[in-house]
């Protein structure tokens, strides 16, 4: 490492990454719905249950001296499970639907982003390292993460494309997303939120694929199988596929 460089408290953004965060989005949904809907506790009790796990890893995760990958995917697995039962819960408890809860929760992420970056000049990831950016960091992912559910429960159920179609949809988005990335000269921070929220509905419309009714076009499988399967498969990920921090050059010369 170069001295005027510093180490994020991030992993560093790989092919690996992008697997590993498509099956906790995955997991998140199934996951979610086991405590709601199987279990039967209800989304506010789920939404109370995650979230206050997710406050937890979130305060591990600032205190941290450096970049622990256990830790860090803990907390991205709690962050898209507490996005599925809040986005359910507003949606459907609250009666918002998913056309109204998918606007509000777009403008929250982006109103984060705008004051990070108002705050700190830069939104990338790399500089993940000091407990202010982090808060802005983790903030922007809890409200991405929910803003997916209910944007992959719109995609599915109000455009009447399915969990398959509405997967299909995003999967196609995520590939427009690498080729801006590989191909133009696109912010690459902006295309990799663009990135990071595009996951979640793929996750979400999954997660339902695999877990809902067959009369509500899923596969009903059961959601306590599926977690613990997502869950071995990202354990054995982590522990096999290179974990590494990100690396940035110094605050001065972060862009975007």
């Amino acid at each position: 490492m170069r001295r005027d460089e510093v180490l994020s408290k991030v992993p560093a953004v790989t092919l690996g990454f992008w697997i590993i965060k498509i099956l906790a989005t995955t997991l998140g949904e199934t996951g979610g719905d086991t405590v709601t809907m199987t279990m039967n506790l209800g989304y506010l009790t789920g939404t109370f249950i995650f979230l206050g796990l997710l406050v937890v890893l979130v305060i591990a995760q600032i205190v941290a001296k450096k970049f622990h990958p256990w830790l860090y995917w803990a907390t991205i697995i709690a962050s898209t499970t507490a996005g599925t039962t809040m986005a359910d819960f507003f949606d459907r408890s609250l009666g918002i639907g998913y056309t109204g809860g998918s606007a509000v929760l777009l403008a929250c992420v982006v109103a984060v982003l705008a004051i990070w970056y108002a705050v700190e000049k830069s939104i990338s990831v790399d500089t993940v390292n000091t407990p202010r950016v982090e808060a802005f960091y983790w903030l922007a992912i809890t409200f991405s993460q929910t803003l997916g559910t209910a944007l992959g429960d719109w995609m599915a159920d109000d455009t009447g494309l399915g969990f398959l179609g509405g997967a299909a949809v995003f999967a196609a988005a995520l590939a427009v997303v690498a080729i801006l990335y590989f191909r133009t000269q696109v912010s690459q921070v902006l295309l990799f939120w663009a990135a990071f929220i595009l996951t979640r509905p793929l996750g979400a419309t999954v997660g339902d694929f695999l877990d809902k009714p067959l009369n509500h076009g899923g596969l009903n499988l059961s959601r306590p199988i599926a977690s613990a399967v997502l869950g071995l498969a990202i354990i054995a990920l982590i522990a096999f596929l290179p974990q590494r921090a990100g690396r940035h050059p110094g605050k001065e010369s972060s862009t975007v």
